[in-house]
């Protein structure tokens, strides 16, 4: 009888513990071509909210939910947002297929630039998840540290300032950089000075980091790399971030972060302010960044229009001496800059300059076959770096004798001023099974050098002008690029760009009668084929880019011009997925065979300069292997660049101070300078508890020669370095979306280590002297993040 009394409660208790029951919701995302999503955003809607984002596998898994039914919101860059209803009565696993937006909605960039999934050349695509967890104020090659055969280094040892970055040994004047497909490289020297943009960062909404030629069309050529950053993408919801790290050597950033969403259905507003500050490692090496970015689009059916303004200043005290081998052990922070002043170090012995980026993009889609995309933009720029110089001669400078005295100690200000002002066009046609890009672009560059005196001991007001000279640069390009869908499992592609590039120098600061008027005309064609079926893909390539010289080559007597340099790219690429349970490997061989690269030998010209010359053979080849392998709370991520890099006839001149002139070495086969034969970094994501991430991160570099001779005397040694990154995330239900803490520790075991320096040698009493200089890096070092999203 109380057994029967019993039955309808123990019936209720049962039915509610039933109801109650939580359980796990497994989310996996792709794209229409079967790609997995890393970093979409996620939202379980119900009776609670729930937010979270894809990993590398484009999975996530929602712990400890009801049982009842949610809507599952799931949105990412470029692909249609969905809702999709789910009912949960028991451990439920969801697949979904984003697809396109329309291209008009598509990240402000013209397309026809990066690889896709299938071309046929080495890429890592960097998602925009990945930056937001990363990005803690460091500049970007610290953000790429994690790719394969990259190695980077930073002048103030931080990564705050000036920061450089390599990618299979070639250096960032051969690394053609676009934001939004426009050409960032400086136009004379050809460098990428990441510096000038602080916390771009934090605008940019992927990365495509592409080893070898690649597809680049726009700028200068890829000579080893490409760097593609797309900023602000297109944001239909309201936000607002407030982003702000601190860390060792007083280093501060704070970002502020705001978008309207779609406004009347057509027009969106995005804005960011950005502010950086580090004493740096180096002495001295100060950095104060501030930079900003504001974007309005007008988005319509079929087009948009779309107004980047970015924004840029920096002030770093100079720290790109390096330190002496001597130093090293004893002061390896020693910094020589402004050290010519007596007494204290000249205060404001530092780097100044300013730059602006205006982008003004037209989309439309006339049809989803034929997609047209053009931009307009300018990049202005203005800066000097001021030196205290001692014991200088009046007449060096123009300056006619003050009170009798010719020589004094000053102040000098070298100066460049400059613009660059062009458009890029493009045209994509698919059509059955061809995909058919016609573009180009042009570029007009002027550019003034001039030097000034801003203070003398004799005479403190004096205000002198000392040089000035002028240089012009035009630049243009057109492209053909044919995909053709040989079958469901191989394409062929095809791309032939022809570039026309006219450069006039007047003179330089220490040789002003030189005048350069030199004209190029290049063809730089590319093909491959690629493969893919089932858990197989691979591809086959052949690339070959013409590369100009830059500014510093031309200082040189009319019998010593320097030629353009010449690259033929070979790629082979093997990849398999799921060799074990979403375990992935892959192995990419490369061979780049080089025709008059232009590299320093320490020569003399007749014109008294020391400019690179150049070597008739080199070549860079080698092999990257990458393995992956994700499972629900965690992946490991590995990479391994393998290669020999060599010159096959080299020349040294050495200075004999004794006899006046140079001693001639030669070397049959020496390895090419700063660009080690082994290349490491392996990376274990681990989630042990709910919203919380651990990531270990380990880099090791092998030994990089200092120059071209194959001398360990003069090379860095090895390295390997490990760093900690702990984060956790909390998901707000109204106002707060998500607050992320992030606690990194780099060089977690205090290693002393150098990335990048430079070297010389002279005869003097008879006896060979050679110095080394080199760029430390910081010894254990941290950053906390907090990042807000409302």
């Amino acid at each position: 009888m109380v057994m029967k009394k019993m039955m309808p409660t123990l019936a209720l208790v049962l039915l509610s513990a039933f109801s109650f029951a939580q359980h796990l919701v497994t989310v996996n995302i792709k794209s229409a071509d079967g790609s997995w999503l890393e970093g979409t955003s996620l939202q379980l809607k119900g009776s609670t909210v729930r937010n979270g984002l894809t990993n590398e596998n484009g999975r996530f898994v929602f712990r400890n939910i009801p049982a009842e039914k949610f809507i599952l919101h799931a949105s990412f860059t470029g692909m249609v947002a969905t809702d999709t209803t789910i009912t949960i009565a028991a451990n439920t696993e969801v697949t979904l297929t984003l697809q396109s937006l329309p291209s008009a909605l598509l990240p402000a960039e013209v397309r026809g630039l990066r690889a896709g999934n299938d071309a046929p050349f080495a890429k890592t695509d960097v998602s925009r998840s990945y930056i937001e967890k990363n990005n803690t104020g460091q500049d970007i090659p610290f953000l790429l540290n994690q790719t394969p055969n990259v190695v980077i280094n930073s002048d103030a040892g931080n990564g705050v300032g000036y920061t450089g970055i390599r990618i299979r040994g070639t250096d960032a004047t051969r690394i053609n950089m676009t934001i939004n497909g426009i050409p960032y490289n400086d136009a004379e020297s050809q460098g990428t000075y990441f510096v000038d943009l602080p916390d771009l960062l934090s605008s940019t909404s992927s990365i495509q980091i592409q080893r070898g030629v690649g597809t680049s069309s726009n700028g200068p050529g890829a000579f080893g790399g490409t760097l593609n950053l797309s900023t602000y993408a297109y944001n239909p919801a309201a936000y607002a971030e407030l982003n702000n790290s601190y860390g060792s050597f007083n280093t501060l950033k704070n970002t502020v972060k705001l978008g309207s969403g779609l406004m009347g259905k057509h027009f969106t507003f995005d804005a960011r302010l950005s502010n950086i500050s580090s004493d740096g490692y180096i002495d001295r090496a100060s950095s104060h960044l501030q930079s900003g970015q504001f974007t309005l689009g007008y988005w319509a059916g079929k087009s948009s229009l779309r107004f980047n303004a970015i924004l840029g200043k920096e002030k770093t005290y100079q720290a790109w001496y390096g330190v002496k081998e001597s130093d090293l052990a004893s002061n390896r922070t020693v910094n020589y800059a402004g050290t010519e002043k007596p007494g204290d170090p000249y205060k404001n012995e530092t780097d100044n300059y300013w730059q602006n980026h205006y982008q003004l993009f037209f989309n439309h889609e006339f049809n989803p076959n034929v997609v047209f995309n053009t931009a307009f933009y300018l990049t202005t720029g203005r800066g000097y770096y001021e030196q205290y110089k001692a014991g200088q001669t009046l007449a060096d400078y123009g300056i006619a004798p003050i009170n009798g005295t010719t020589e004094t100690d000053l102040i000098r200000q070298l100066w460049l001023q400059n613009k660059l002002w062009g458009q890029i066009i493009s045209l994509q046609v698919n059509k059955g099974l061809d995909e058919w890009a016609f573009g180009g672009g042009w570029s007009y560059y002027p550019g003034s050098h001039f030097g000034k005196v801003v203070w003398t001991e004799v005479q403190p007001n004096l205000q002198h002008e000392y040089y000035r000279q002028q240089a012009n640069k035009a630049d243009a390009n057109v492209y053909a690029k044919w995909t053709h869908h040989l079958n469901d499992n191989w394409k062929l592609f095809t791309d032939l760009q022809y570039r026309y590039v006219h450069y006039k120098i007047d003179g330089f600061q220490y040789n002003p009668a030189i005048q350069i008027d030199e004209q190029w005309n290049f063809l730089n064609p590319k093909a491959g084929i690629s493969y893919a079926k089932k858990n197989w893909s691979g591809f086959l390539s052949y690339a070959m880019s013409n590369n100009t010289p830059n500014r510093d080559d031309f200082e040189a007597g009319k019998n010593e011009m320097p030629k353009p340099e010449h690259l033929h790219d070979f790629e082979l690429n093997i990849t398999k997925k799921e060799v074990l349970k979403n375990l992935q490997l892959a192995a990419t061989f490369y061979y780049m065979y080089y025709r008059d690269q232009l590299v320093l030998t320490g020569k003399v010209n007749d014109v008294g300069s020391y400019t690179r010359q150049n070597i008739p053979k080199s070549y860079r080849a080698g092999a990257e292997l990458e393995a992956a392998w994700c499972w629900k709370s965690g992946s490991v991520k590995y990479s391994a660049g393998l290669s020999s890099n060599k010159i096959l006839d080299f020349t040294e001149y050495i200075d004999d101070y004794d006899n006046g002139k140079q001693q001639v070495n030669h070397y049959s086969k020496t390895d090419i300078a700063l660009s080690p034969s082994v290349v490491q970094q392996g990376t274990i994501s681990f989630v042990p508890l709910k919203q919380t991430e651990l990531q270990w991160m380990a880099k090791y570099v092998g030994r990089q020669f200092l120059d071209n001779t194959s001398q360990q005397s003069r090379s860095l040694d090895p390295y390997f370095v490990n760093d900690l990154r702990a984060s956790y995330s909390f998901h707000g239900r109204k106002i707060l979306k998500e607050a992320r803490l992030i606690f990194q520790v780099n060089n977690l075991f205090d290693v002393k280590y150098e990335p990048s320096g430079y070297t010389f040698s002279y005869y003097y009493n008879n006896a060979l002297t050679t110095e080394n200089y080199y760029y430390p890096m910081a010894t254990r070092n941290w950053m906390v993040a907090l990042n807000i999203k409302f």
